[in-house]
């Protein structure tokens, strides 16, 4: 029974500590203000996390903003996923809504130019993620996230869900194709 209760005349934070164990603990806090410090500037140098905007919108409203886009700049049907494919004007506005189990309309955008994509959800929180570059956002219902991208290199990029949002989550992908 004593190996279990601690020793009654030691107090635990009045015992003197080692060398080697403050050697650790300085180490362990170095390394914390060294990453705590690199946030900022990866953030500012690295090109990895995206500076966004976010807005109040109700779902609705923005659905109708992605149907006129997509009236307005639909070029073909993607027949894997039954979505258009929307090409639209350079340096424009660009609309895409997650809703239950599809990311909407699939996108083609022109290497090398800048676009403000708006994302919105109609009924829960799900995650954006572009694949297989490191692009992630948290997209909620009554927010519109608002981000500037500029293709850096043509192909094809997935879209996908990294939040779970339900029984068809795993069905939840899009395309970004990016044209020269």
């Amino acid at each position: 029974m004593s190996t279990i209760l601690p020793p009654s005349d030691v107090i635990w934070w009045k015992v003197p500590v080692d060398r080697s164990e403050g050697l650790w603990v300085g180490i362990a806090l170095l390394w914390c203000l060294f990453m705590f410090a690199m946030m900022p500037i990866w953030h500012i140098y690295g090109n990895q996390n995206l500076s966004n905007e976010a807005y109040r919108t109700h779902p609705e409203v923005f659905q109708d903003k992605v149907n006129a886009m997509v009236d307005a700049h639909t070029v073909r049907k993607e027949t894997q996923w039954n979505v258009p494919v929307v090409k639209p004007p350079v340096g424009s506005d660009v609309y895409m809504l997650g809703k239950k189990w599809q990311w909407y309309p699939a996108l083609e955008l022109k290497k090398g130019e800048s676009y403000r994509l708006h994302l919105s959800s109609m009924d829960w929180q799900h995650g954006f993620s572009v694949q297989p570059i490191n692009i992630n956002a948290q997209i909620l219902p009554g927010y519109e996230s608002v981000m500037t991208i500029t293709p850096n290199q043509a192909g094809e990029f997935t879209i996908i869900c990294n939040e779970y949002c339900g029984v068809g989550h795993h069905f939840m992908t899009s395309k970004i194709y990016v044209t020269e």
